[in-house]
């Protein structure tokens, strides 16, 4: 214990170290946030369930906190629903049962641009007699717009961007223009202001109700922005937290601990042990990892569990064997180990308690700095579209932003979130194995 502390104190002597611990805890805290907040089977059903999911989303927009930057801002998307109490309602109903429901949403306005759509959602419960509804535009200097007058489906929604008829009724005009637009101004301006919103819809049965949601399609959304799916890319940056930082843990603990066994047990046994693998060894450094793993990608299977069991299997037989086998031959020839001999110590015994401690601290250091190695060939897999098919990740993202050319379309916060942290990934576990190399190696104290 007093060996750790000391270890410890040491390490917090570099900035460096300090920095790169900061930003491995805060990832730590990102993924056991998101494993409690988006339970695992939420985030595969939100990140596959395509538009049906995400109606309430512009498509491609990026985060809204791009209008801080901005000197023209931008709409921010948002919804308002009667189910949720965010309309001012009132019911009259007469001595026969009908109802007169009013539905009013009220918002404000101050952007510089329009918003993509405006729509709303429906959902009527009826027997027989369908409900019928009109709608009404009120605009901040006092102009009223009647939209359209419907009847009412169980489940419906109206775009008001389709309606062909209010089209024509606003001149040709696109429909969310003509109901933002400041009339007295010589270009298309939005009018800012407070406007609303008033649904007015009459039911002719007894116990018939309606419930009515708004959605205005903004130009941003969100802290991370949505895809072309209208998917919130919040999901997959969170969830590609811990799926990173598992697959990098894991295939670095699996090849350096298997690497360091292997290697071990052929300098303790010495022969025709040593000799098969170190020949393996020779035989695996030539040959080429990634493409082993595009194809199996292409040819088996996506699978991120079998891509990190390839992965480590590929990499135990890889230089690190040359490199634990060195110290193990100094090792091995020990006062202490002829010790442990003398008094009949098994070759386990030896092997897994006099051996093997003594590499743990060149161990610790490069188990560090392979994480982010195993974390970029993750991304890469995905990048490249051999990514598991079910998973939110970071390398995902980046793939779909590729496949719809977010870069050429000025879509860059689609590339450059994912982008960014895995760069803040790879730099933190770099700084920080540098730094726990120093520790455990005097002779680097001073480079």
């Amino acid at each position: 214990m007093n060996t750790i502390k000391k270890n410890f104190a040491e390490l917090l002597r570099y900035p460096s170290a300090a920095f790169g611990m900061v930003i491995v805890v805060i990832l730590l805290g990102i993924s056991v946030y998101t494993m409690f907040a988006i339970p695992y089977d939420e985030a595969v059903r939100l990140w596959r369930g395509g538009e049906s999911v995400w109606y309430q989303n512009p498509r491609q927009a990026p985060p809204a906190w791009f209008n801080v930057f901005s000197a023209k801002k931008l709409p921010v998307s948002f919804a308002m629903s009667s189910a949720s109490n965010q309309s001012a309602r009132t019911v009259t109903t007469d001595a026969q049962g009908s109802s007169e429901i009013v539905d009013t949403y009220t918002f404000d306005f101050q952007y510089d641009e329009f918003p993509q759509e405006l729509a709303l959602y429906f959902t009527a419960k009826f027997g027989a007699k369908q409900p019928f509804t009109a709608i009404t535009w009120l605009t901040p200097d006092g102009r009223t717009i009647n939209v359209t007058t419907m009847s009412l489906r169980a489940d419906q929604a109206y775009r008001f961007a389709q309606d062909e008829k209010f089209k024509r009724l606003m001149k040709g005009k696109e429909p969310v223009e003509a109901l933002f637009s400041d009339p007295n101004a010589a270009e298309p301006t939005p009018l800012k202001g407070t406007y609303q919103l008033v649904i007015t819809t009459s039911t002719f049965e007894k116990d018939s109700t309606v419930d009515t949601e708004l959605v205005l399609h903004g130009q941003l959304y969100g802290w991370a922005g949505t895809d072309h799916l209208r998917r919130d890319l919040g999901i997959a940056l969170l969830w590609g937290t811990p799926i990173a930082l598992a697959f990098g843990l894991l295939a670095a603990l699996g090849t350096t601990l298997t690497s360091m066994i292997i290697s071990a047990f052929g300098v303790w046994f010495g022969g025709w042990v040593d000799e098969a693998i170190q020949r393996v060894t020779e035989l695996n450094l030539v040959l080429p990892f990634l493409p082993i793993l595009i194809m199996i990608g292409t040819f088996y299977s996506r699978s991120i569990w079998l891509m990190l069991g390839a992965t480590i299997l590929l990499n135990i037989f890889g230089g690190a064997i040359k490199t634990y086998r060195a110290v193990f031959m100094q090792v091995k020839e020990s006062p202490y180990i002829e010790a442990a001999r003398s008094y009949g110590a098994s070759d386990a015994r030896i092997i897994f308690q006099y051996l093997t401690p003594r590499i743990i601290p060149m161990l610790v250091p490069q188990l560090v700095t392979l994480i982010p190695t195993y974390v970029f060939i993750e991304a890469s897999l995905a990048v490249l579209g051999l990514g598991d098919p079910i998973l939110p990740t970071w390398g995902k993202v980046i793939n779909d932003a590729q496949a719809n050319g977010a870069p050429y379309q000025g879509l860059y916060y689609w590339v450059l979130e994912p982008a960014v942290l895995l760069m803040i990934t790879g730099l933190a576990f770099a700084l920080l194995g540098f730094a726990l190399d120093r520790v455990f190696n005097p002779r680097l104290r001073g480079v």
